[in-house]
């Protein structure tokens, strides 16, 4: 399929029938980082139809259907189809890290720092970004749909919930991190209005502007990524 210009309307109309059509694991085994930039990099022509392991074959035929693309067999570059997996954390091990909540695309562990974690089942794509990041490998995944694999083994309306879980975890996330860039502002701020009070011994005028110089520089930067965010 040709690439198609970003701002043209069947460019966004492909884009979101594909998305529709993933599994919305989150788990970037496609190579990208999630499944929405996997749909827009197919619906741009710059990713092949056959790299969600999750789908598995049914959901190759699936987006090779949308694209009018020849059914393709897995690439198995990008991992195998298989049954749907959730993660258990062993409560015995665990320590309270918080490592595999930060990692978890749908915010299905609960849990806070140095007490115990927990997965909530419903919730968990299997999408095992909280593996590589346990310090004492206490996670591991368990089968819970047999033989089924692909979309026998996922619902559309599981797909569903873990789209808009996702998508949720990544508003609370631009939020999170906005207040964060404006406390920095605010005191890099107050830091540069009493700048004598911050810096010893005051009658040192090179001091003085070289603290300066370093604040104005952390304020620009903090106000840049605030910008951003």
């Amino acid at each position: 399929m040709p690439p198609l210009p970003s701002t043209a309307p069947e460019h966004q109309a492909l884009f979101l029938l594909l998305n529709a059509a993933l599994p919305q694991t989150q788990c970037t085994r496609c190579g990208f980082p999630d499944c929405a930039s996997y749909a827009r990099a197919m619906a741009e022509g710059q990713a092949a139809i056959n790299q969600c392991p999750p789908g598995g074959q049914a959901g190759i035929e699936r987006l090779a259907a949308l694209t009018g693309q020849p059914v393709l067999a897995l690439n198995p570059e990008h991992g195998a189809e298989g049954p749907r997996r959730v993660a258990i954390i062993d409560e015995a091990w665990c320590i309270g890290c918080t490592l595999c909540i930060k990692a978890c695309p749908t915010d299905a562990i609960l849990g806070a720092n140095k007490l115990m974690h927990t997965v909530i089942e419903p919730w968990c794509t299997g999408c095992e970004l909280c593996i590589p990041v346990c310090p004492v490998d206490c996670i591991a995944l368990e089968n819970v749909t047999g033989e089924q694999t692909g979309w026998a083994a996922w619902s559309t309306d599981q797909a569903q919930t873990a789209r808009s879980r996702f998508e949720a975890r990544q508003l609370r996330l631009q939020r999170e991190e906005a207040a964060h860039q404006r406390q920095q502002v605010a005191k890099a701020e107050h830091k540069l209005a009493d700048l004598a009070a911050h810096t010893k011994g005051t009658d040192n005028a090179p001091e003085m502007d070289r603290k300066r110089a370093i604040i104005e520089a952390a304020l620009a930067k903090a106000k840049a990524r605030q910008a951003g965010a």
